[in-house]
């Protein structure tokens, strides 16, 4: 049922997944959104870079062609949201998540061969902004090398390009410490506060929520790898891309500080990309709807635990 009506890329589907979302939002955040008004806004702000982040998502996915006409991957995406949606509320994470989307955008979109240079500087150009906002976010600067190794082995230059774009970060970040903190550097800049202690995850909640997530993830980046052989040539690297994407947000959410399923964001885009192209390649109709239905009924059922 619900895989029919995501089938075809139409505006109604991309409306649906934002009303849902937005509902979400609310739902999570009521307490905070009819608090002071400061607090309001700022609140209201995590909603909208929310809603942001499944637009992006959803223009990636179609000016890439990275899935057939469908709107599985913004459906996903705001399952996800609904397994996890505490990732809404931590303003760092959306908009570290945000500038690691324009980042994978740049990447994604050198297939094309227009523009290296500026795309790889713009990219780590991002993956740097990102990391002022979440640390480890700079893991994602590996996307850039492997992007290289596709695209760019041969050319010097475009090796030098990505480290001007972190060089670039680094000076517009000093000029604002000097100018609002009279400062170069604040050690608050840098802080790589790391944690492997997972015994928030010790409740039949977290248990539920990661297990769907983990087994649906490992079930489907299997096959979404058995499927690359068949894809456009041109488009392969970007593929692999997204495969490597999904690789280091998880291993970005291990060392994460932050231990609540709100690290898991970084995960979400790709994860959404790679469940698209397994859904829309299986012929079984009542097989798309399990992986679906696993998504829409966890936070449910999570909930009565």
């Amino acid at each position: 049922m619900i895989t029919s009506i995501f089938s075809k890329s139409k505006p109604i589907n991309f409306i649906i997944v934002a009303v849902y979302v937005a509902l979400l939002f609310v739902f999570t955040n009521y307490t905070l959104l009819f608090s002071t008004l400061n607090t309001s806004l700022s609140t209201l702000l995590n909603g909208v870079i929310t809603l942001f982040l499944i637009f992006l998502l959803d223009f990636i996915v179609s000016k890439n062609n990275l899935t057939q006409r469908n709107s599985y991957a913004i459906m996903t995406f705001g399952l996800l949201f609904g397994m996890f949606p505490e990732a809404m509320t931590h303003f760092d994470l959306l908009l570290s998540t945000l500038f690691i989307l324009f980042a994978l955008r740049r990447l994604i979109s050198l297939h094309s061969k227009l523009n290296i240079k500026k795309k790889l500087f713009d990219a780590a150009f991002w993956i740097a902004i990102a990391s002022l906002f979440f640390f480890w976010s700079i893991l994602f600067f590996a996307l850039v090398i492997v992007a290289l190794i596709y695209y760019s082995q041969n050319d010097f230059k475009n090796i030098i390009v990505p480290f001007t774009g972190i060089a670039t970060a680094l000076i517009l970040l000093l000029m604002y410490n000097i100018v609002v903190y009279d400062v170069y550097f604040r050690p608050s800049d840098f802080e790589r506060y790391a944690s492997l202690d997972f015994t928030a995850y010790n409740s039949k909640e977290s248990i539920l929520k990661f297990t769907v997530l983990f087994s649906s993830f490992v079930w489907t980046f299997i096959y979404y790898f058995r499927i690359i052989p068949d894809k456009n040539k041109k488009l392969k690297p970007s593929y692999f891309i997204i495969a490597w994407a999904s690789i280091i947000a998880i291993l970005v959410a291990i060392i994460s500080p932050v231990k609540n399923g709100s690290e898991y964001l970084f995960l979400f885009a790709p994860f959404s990309i790679i469940m698209a192209n397994y859904i829309e390649v299986i012929s079984e109709r009542r097989f798309k709807e399990v992986f679906v239905a696993l998504l829409v009924l966890t936070p449910i059922i999570s909930l009565l635990l």
